[in-house]
C-alpha cells in the first residue's frame, strides 16, 4: 500500500512525465527538454519545502555541522598559534615593509590567498560535480595539507602549506552554505544555518584552549603548535562516516536532469519525515504546494543583469568590509591583548575565555533566526560590533576586556550565521556555488591585505588605531546591507530566483 505521501503526489504528477525524467512525448525538441526539467525541479522544491522539521531534517543539519566544524578549527587556529610562531623564531610579530613574508601578517595573508582562489575559482566544482562529493574531497585537501605544514621549518615552507590548505576550506566554506540551503525546507533555512555555525564554532574555544595549554610549551619534541594544528587532523578519519549519511541536493540532482535519483533522495526522505511526523502529530504530511516552473538554468554572466546585479554588488562590498571588522578582531585577538600589556600566557587564557562565546552567537540565532530578515540582524549586530570595537580600544581591566571581547564575538558570529544563510538564499540552484563562491572570494581578498594593514595600523597607531579601522569598515557594511539587501524569510528559494 502507499504511504499518504506517495498517493497525494503521485496525482500531482500523472500529468507530466514523471519525476524519473523521462519525456511525455519521445519526439519533445530541446526546449520542451528543458522546460519539462524545469517543471519537475519546482515539484522537488516543494515536496521539500512542505516538510516539518523533524528528527531527520535535523540530523542532516548536523551531520553538515560536524564537517562545517573541522573546517572552522582549521579556519581560526591561526591567531591563537601566532605566538607560538613568534616564539619558536620561524615568524616575526610586526612585519618588515607592508608585504614582508617573514611576519604573522603573511602567515594570515597565505591562508586567505587559498581561501580566494577556492571560493573565486573552485566554486563550480560543487555546481559541476554535486554538494555531497565536493563537501568530501574538499574536507580531505586541507586536512593533508595541514599536517604537512604541522612539519615545517621556514617561514615559506609554512606560509606555502596554509595557502594549499586555503584553498581546499575556501572550497568546503562554499559547498557547506549551499548544500544546508537546499536540504532544508524553507521554514526553517534561519535556524538551520545558525545551528551548523552553532556546532562549527564550538571548535573556536577547543582551538582557543588547546592553544593556551599547548603553544607556550614543548610535548615529545614537538612544539605546542604544531600539535594543535595536528589535533584537527581527526577530521580526515570522521569525514567518512559523515559522508555515509548524507544524501545528494535533490534541488542540485533535479536541475542537472537527474530526476529518478532527485526522486529517490525525496522518496526516502518523505518517508522518514512521515513516521516521525505520525508518531508526533497523528497525521500525515501536507501536500506539496501547486509548483511554477522556474528556470532550468541560469550562467555565471546573469550575475551581471536584473535582480543579481544588485545582489552581487551587495554582497561584494558587504563581504570586503565585513572581513576587514571580523577577522580584524578574530585573528588578532591574542596579539591584541599582547599590546595592552598583558603576557602570551595570560593572553592566550584570557582569548580561550573570549572564544567560548563563539558557539553563542549561532545558539542565540536559534531563537531569532527565522523571527527576523536576515538583513536587519546582519545591520544590528554590526552595529554592536562598532559600539564595542572602540570600547575595547580604550579598557585596560581585565574584566572589562574580557566583556567586551565576548560582545564582539558574539556579535561577529551572529553576522556570520545569518550572511551564510542569506547569501545562499539570493542566486538559483545551478549557479548557486559559483555565485556565493564568488561574492565570497572578495572576503577572502580582503582579508589577505587587510592582515597587511592592520599589522601596520598595529604598528603605528597601536589598538586604538586597529578599531577605528575595524569601525569604519562595519559602518559601510550597515549602509550596503539596509540600502541594497532583499528580503529573504521564509520564501521559497525558487521565489526568490525568480
Amino acid at each position: 500500500m502507499k504511504s499518504s505521501h506517495e498517493t497525494v503526489y503521485a496525482t500531482a504528477i500523472s500529468d507530466a512525465a514523471g519525476l524519473g525524467g523521462l519525456p511525455a512525448d519521445a519526439g519533445a525538441s530541446a526546449g520542451s527538454r528543458t522546460d519539462q526539467i524545469a517543471l519537475d525541479g519546482a515539484r522537488i522544491a516543494a515536496r521539500l519545502d512542505r516538510l516539518p522539521a523533524t528528527r531527520s531534517i535535523w540530523k542532516l543539519v548536523m551531520l553538515l555541522s560536524l564537517g562545517l566544524f573541522f573546517e572552522l578549527y582549521d579556519l581560526m587556529f591561526s591567531g591563537y598559534i601566532a605566538p607560538g610562531l613568534v616564539r619558536s623564531g620561524m615568524l616575526t610579530a610586526t612585519t618588515h615593509g607592508l608585504f614582508g613574508t617573514t611576519g604573522v601578517a603573511s602567515f594570515i595573508a597565505a591562508l586567505f590567498a587559498g581561501l580566494f582562489i577556492g571560493t573565486a575559482a573552485c566554486g563550480f566544482l560543487a555546481d559541476r560535480f554535486g554538494r555531497r562529493a565536493i563537501f568530501t574531497w574538499s574536507l580531505l585537501w586541507y586536512t593533508a595539507a595541514n599536517i604537512i605544514m604541522a612539519f615545517q621549518d621556514t617561514a615559506l615552507g609554512l606560509n606555502l602549506w596554509r595557502f594549499i590548505a586555503g584553498i581546499g576550506i575556501g572550497v568546503e566554506i562554499v559547498t557547506i552554505g549551499t548544500y544546508i540551503s537546499e536540504l532544508v525546507p524553507k521554514h526553517i533555512r534561519g535556524r538551520a544555518s545558525a545551528c551548523s555555525q552553532a556546532v562549527g564554532f564550538c571548535a573556536v574555544p577547543i582551538v582557543a584552549f588547546l592553544s593556551y595549554l599547548l603553544v607556550p610549551h614543548r610535548y615529545f619534541g614537538l612544539d605546542g603548535w604544531r600539535l594543535v594544528v595536528l589535533t584537527g587532523v581527526v577530521g580526515a578519519i570522521v569525514v567518512w562516516w559523515i559522508r555515509l549519511g548524507l544524501p545528494e541536493s535533490p534541488r542540485w540532482l533535479a536541475q542537472k536532469g537527474r530526476l529518478e535519483e532527485a526522486d529517490a533522495v525525496m522518496t526516502r526522505l518523505e518517508a522518514r519525515v512521515e513516521r516521525e511526523y505520525r508518531r508526533k502529530c497523528a497525521q500525515p504530511l501536507p501536500a506539496p504546494a501547486s509548483p511554477e516552473p522556474v528556470r532550468a538554468r541560469a550562467a555565471f554572466r546573469d550575475l551581471l543583469v536584473p535582480p543579481y546585479r544588485q545582489r552581487t554588488l551587495m554582497l561584494i562590498i558587504f563581504h570586503v568590509f565585513q572581513t576587514m571588522g571580523y577577522y580584524g578582531f578574530a585573528n588578532w585577538i591574542p596579539t591584541l591583548l599582547i599590546k595592552q600589556g598583558i603576557t602570551i600566557t595570560t593572553s592566550l587564557m584570557y582569548a580561550s575565555i573570549i572564544a567560548l562565546a563563539a558557539p553563542l552567537g549561532p545558539l542565540l540565532g536559534l531563537l531569532i533566526a527565522d523571527r527576523f530578515e536576515r538583513k536587519t540582524v546582519i545591520i544590528c549586530m554590526a552595529g554592536v560590533n562598532v559600539v564595542c570595537g572602540l570600547a575595547f580600544s580604550q579598557a585596560r581591566e581585565t574584566v572589562l576586556l574580557v566583556s567586551l571581547g565576548v560582545c564582539l564575538v558574539l556579535a561577529g558570529n551572529i553576522i556570520s550565521y545569518s550572511y551564510h544563510a542569506y547569501q545562499a538564499e539570493l542566486f538559483p540552484t545551478s549557479i548557486r556555488a559559483r555565485a556565493v563562491g564568488f561574492v565570497y572570494s572578495w572576503s577572502r581578498l580582503s582579508a589577505m591585505f587587510s592582515a597587511f594593514v592592520i599589522a601596520a595600523c598595529l604598528s603605528r597607531f597601536g589598538v586604538n588605531g586597529v578599531f577605528v579601522f575595524i569601525s569604519g569598515a562595519m559602518a559601510v557594511v550597515m549602509v550596503a546591507i539596509g540600502t541594497l539587501g532583499p528580503r529573504t524569510r521564509n520564501v521559497a528559494l525558487e521565489d526568490i530566483s525568480r
